[in-house]
């Protein structure tokens, strides 16, 4: 894909917007630049954001899109020649993925460190976790009690046998929660569980997040593996049938060792090569804004990085439950290691 840029202000038109805006400090914005952005995430949310950002700023954002595996490919083609100054994707793991190919710079940010916590980002500061989701499951009421799924063990045990649905091994969150597994219990008891996944599954592996939730309202199945924004999303959908799926199937957040649900990220990291490197900085440490953290869980129900942050509307009603505390920069190098012990179990 050729770089084109998606938002293009004009010096003017930022002057305007910043001289009816007095709350806001003055900014020279002449000559301000751009930032390059390679993009794994295709929201309307996150543009609205990032025009917000060029209002403020006059710094034009560029998108350049694809998958995360799509834009490291291109990013390690480009070599020391990238355009690219600010990775951004969805899951720990695949920002490992970007980190462990070196196309990830270290970032030294006191506004950063302040607003995102430790074991939400890079050790080393090559990636900053920005925006949350919880992996956990939907459930039938009629058929199952909240009790029955407040684990994850319980989710492999017998009482489910032809009762689970769940994406496929090679989904990058499942490939997260079972490399978290590994990390909490070992081994042995994880690839214990990834063998009663599979024995428990109502059907082969099939579709994205959505179509698990809409499984267990169809009745193939009683229990699935979700993240929560996809569930959010449809019960504040425009479409009447997913809001009414929502009202039949609910959630549950089963507990890993009794200290929380499952917690991943998506996330960003200043390039390797970065042209624009200040410029990406500053747009990164807007991303962890209270304003932007709250823009984007408003319109794409993931959960503020920022503890100060509270969840707004509508992700709000389902953002009562308690987070693991592990670090997700720990669940990419186990990805390997959940993949051999998935396949294994049979879990396609």
């Amino acid at each position: 894909m050729n770089l084109r840029t998606k938002i293009t202000l004009s010096i003017a038109l930022a002057a305007l917007v910043a001289a009816c805006s007095p709350g806001e400090p003055a900014v020279n914005k002449t000559d301000a630049g751009e930032v390059n952005l390679y993009t794994a995430r295709h929201y309307d949310t996150d543009q609205a954001v990032y025009e917000r950002f060029t209002e403020q700023t006059g710094i034009r954002v560029n998108l350049i899109e694809g998958n995360a595996d799509q834009l490291i490919a291109r990013m390690t083609s480009e070599g020391n020649a990238s355009p690219a100054d600010l990775f951004v994707t969805a899951d720990a793991g695949a920002l490992w993925r970007a980190q462990n190919a070196g196309l990830l710079q270290p970032t030294t940010s006191e506004t950063l460190n302040a607003a995102i916590p430790a074991n939400l980002r890079d050790p080393e500061g090559r990636w900053f976790g920005l925006n949350r989701r919880a992996r956990i499951v939907a459930y039938d009421p009629a058929k199952v009690q909240p009790a029955d799924v407040d684990t994850y063990e319980e989710i492999a045990s017998p009482r489910f046998r032809g009762r689970l649905c769940v994406r496929s091994a090679d989904s990058v969150y499942n490939l997260s929660l079972v490399g978290a597994l590994i990390e909490a219990w070992g081994p042995e008891k994880t690839a214990e569980w990834t063998r009663g996944v599979v024995a428990n599954m109502a059907r082969p592996p099939e579709g994205g997040d959505r179509d698990q939730i809409r499984a267990v309202n169809a009745g193939v199945c009683d229990i699935a593996l979700t993240n929560s924004y996809y569930y959010i999303r449809m019960a504040n959908s425009e479409d009447a049938a997913d809001r009414d799926v929502t009202t039949k199937v609910k959630l549950a957040f089963p507990s890993l060792d009794g200290q929380g649900a499952h917690v991943n990220v998506s996330g960003a990291g200043v390039a390797a090569h970065a042209p624009n490197r200040a410029n990406a900085v500053r747009l990164l440490e807007y991303l962890a804004s209270p304003e932007a953290q709250t823009q984007i869980s408003a319109g794409n129900n993931e959960y503020p990085a920022n503890p100060a942050v509270p969840a707004p509307a509508p992700t709000d009603a389902w953002a009562d439950f308690t987070a693991h505390p592990m670090p997700v920069a720990l669940y990419g190098p186990r990805q390997a290691e959940a993949q051999s012990l998935m396949s294994a179990a049979g879990w396609r």
